[in-house]
């Protein structure tokens, strides 16, 4: 399996929203309330991939994963969103297709968005992951992540109770 990685660009958004939707809606079928499936349709988030993509935050990169022209994950970093991440980058966004879990791409795009926050010296990563979203879960811990703390993320519909996962050495990620 030969996956490319490569910076999205603000003409991809439309193929992040789909795949973004179809990953979400599976990883919180049992999770996300009915109005959060209901208002963030694919419209709602290719909206938000191409405001991302068109007026870039502070340090960010957006990152695609494909197989064959297909895109089969999305990964995101740039500048901590929080002060509970203590001035570490954050990791916003990680999204694999189902079909090809499990298969090294995260774990891919994950080192590549480290090397984007070493450059930029930051002292290391955090991201916030929704509690019972054990698969995600397990993933950052068995990369070396470490829970310092929860909190409840307010949403744009939905909100999550998430627990926050640290990397003090980015290293662990490359």
């Amino acid at each position: 399996m030969e996956i490319t990685i490569r910076p999205a660009v603000p003409e991809d958004a439309a193929a992040i929203a789909r795949l973004h939707l179809a990953v979400w809606r599976e990883t919180y079928r049992e999770l996300a309330t009915p109005d959060a499936f209901r208002i963030m349709d694919e419209a709602f988030r290719r909206a938000r991939w191409t405001a991302t993509l068109s007026e870039p935050g502070r340090d960010q990169l957006v990152l695609l994963a494909e197989q064959n022209g297909r895109l089969v994950g999305i990964g995101a970093a740039g500048a901590p969103s929080l002060v509970l991440f203590e001035g570490r980058g954050e990791i916003r966004s990680l999204y694999v297709d189902p079909a090809i879990k499990r298969q090294g791409v995260g774990r891919r795009l994950m080192r590549e968005l480290a090397l984007h926050l070493a450059a930029l010296d930051y002292p290391g990563a955090a991201l916030g992951v929704v509690v019972g979203n054990d698969p995600a879960i397990a993933f950052y811990q068995l990369l070396g992540g470490r829970m310092t703390g929860h909190y409840t993320d307010p949403g744009p519909v939905w909100r999550s109770e998430n627990i926050i996962f640290v990397w003090d050495d980015l290293t662990l990620l490359m």
